[in-house]
């Protein structure tokens, strides 16, 4: 008996300080939208480090990749987490959409197939996830076939999120689009290129946290 109320005391101990030492919060988006470059952003200001490579070519980030604890302090709060940085999630990967960028054949079929992994990889992670964080490109349309499959997964885990309209300093930017597509979600525009909102970002990122 006493052990037993001592092994329903652990797990109770657990649940009060799970949010504290092991929530895990993950990027998820299509591919180029910007996710590596907020994690970057975020790891290089709270840890001086950066997280991964980022480039014009599409699925450059092709493995999930992760900082194992990041602290960031912000308006007299402390948020550490588990950031998980995945490849870009999409519904067809060929690779001659590669050669466009004059990546030779060979390699174009070798990063076609790593980003193919990728993308198992990361619905695989979802299971893990406290959180996520959705990054979208707010200069292109919201309502695509990946965006929905995306936001579905996450609906059907009943996982936390939030939406990140990236790259809002483009001029064909357009929040109100994609807080349209997914209105029962909030929505906050950045630009991680520019560091613009940043601080906006960061108050949602500790709301999103709270609801885990």
């Amino acid at each position: 008996m006493f052990k037993r109320i001592i092994k329903f005391s652990g797990k109770l101990l657990n649940r009060m300080f799970r949010k504290k030492i092991s929530i895990k919060i993950g990027f998820y988006g299509p591919p180029n939208a910007g996710k590596t470059s907020i994690a970057n952003k975020i790891c290089k200001d709270w840890t001086g480090e950066e997280i991964g490579v980022v480039s014009r070519i599409p699925h450059e980030t092709r493995h999930v990749q992760f900082k194992e604890k990041v602290e960031i302090n912000f308006k007299g709060k402390t948020l550490t987490f588990k950031m998980v940085d995945t490849p870009g999630i999409a519904t067809k990967i060929d690779y001659e959409d590669f050669l466009h960028y004059g990546v030779k054949k060979s390699e174009a079929k070798k990063r076609a197939k790593e980003a193919t992994q990728g993308i198992i990889e990361s619905i695989q992670w979802l299971d893990d996830m406290d959180a996520v964080v959705v990054v979208l490109d707010a200069s292109e349309n919201p309502y695509s076939q990946v965006n929905i499959t995306i936001i579905g997964n996450l609906v059907a885990r009943k996982i936390p999120i939030l939406i990140v309209a990236n790259k809002i300093d483009l001029r064909k930017a357009d929040i109100k689009k994609i807080q349209a597509a997914f209105p029962e979600y909030k929505v906050v525009g950045i630009s991680a290129k520019e560091g613009t909102n940043l601080d906006g970002f960061y108050a949602e990122l500790f709301e999103l946290a709270k609801r885990t």
